[in-house]
């Protein structure tokens, strides 16, 4: 008995140290997810006007296959997607012809307008994502989050946390040419 009182606490503690350090070594800006290498899923969203206002304006999952685009999801009460900001602004210059698709994710419409307002609008089109159940049909943990999406609609990347200066090169801009390629064949 004074044996087991003795190596169990050793032996819990050693445990935990092993899983503490293997769980150092992942990123975890790469949790996996299962929406990898599968369709995007489907949605239909009011976008939002300039003015804060929800248009009558749908656009769809579906409208958006034939062309690699990038889906951040922010908010305006968001601090780190301000943090992300300054690169989605870049990207957006860098390649105007990229669809750039922001969803709003269970933010006030007049809120987002304005934060986009002050800080810039990098996005091709904002949906409105209120109750955020897109949010949860995509597998968001929280914003911000991004994802890369190829022109057959299937989702190739998802990238939790701000995106940085390196995002674009190393998980957008292979996967444009790559498409460019497969469409001039």
């Amino acid at each position: 008995m004074k044996r087991i009182a003795i190596w169990l606490p050793i032996g819990l503690f050693s445990g935990l140290l092993v899983l503490f350090v293997f769980g150092l070594q992942n990123d975890p800006k790469r949790i996996p997810s299962v929406l990898i290498g599968k369709e995007a899923p489907m949605f239909a969203l009011n976008t939002l006007d300039k003015d804060g206002s929800i248009s009558e304006l749908k656009i769809s999952s579906t409208s958006l296959k034939g062309q690699v685009w990038l889906l951040n999801v922010f908010a305006s009460w968001c601090v780190t997607c301000q943090i992300e900001h300054k690169h989605l602004m870049k990207i957006a210059k860098i390649n105007p012809d990229l669809m750039l698709v922001g969803l709003a994710y269970k933010d006030d419409p007049t809120a987002t307008a304005d934060w986009l307002e002050r800080f810039g609008n990098p996005y091709s089109i904002v949906l409105i994502d209120r109750e955020g159940l897109t949010g949860i049909d995509w597998g968001v943990y929280g914003v911000p989050e991004t994802f890369v999406i190829d022109n057959a609609g299937a989702i190739v990347y998802k990238n939790i946390g701000a995106i940085d200066e390196n995002f674009y090169k190393n998980e957008t801009e292979p996967l444009l040419k790559e498409q460019t390629k497969k469409n001039k064949q």
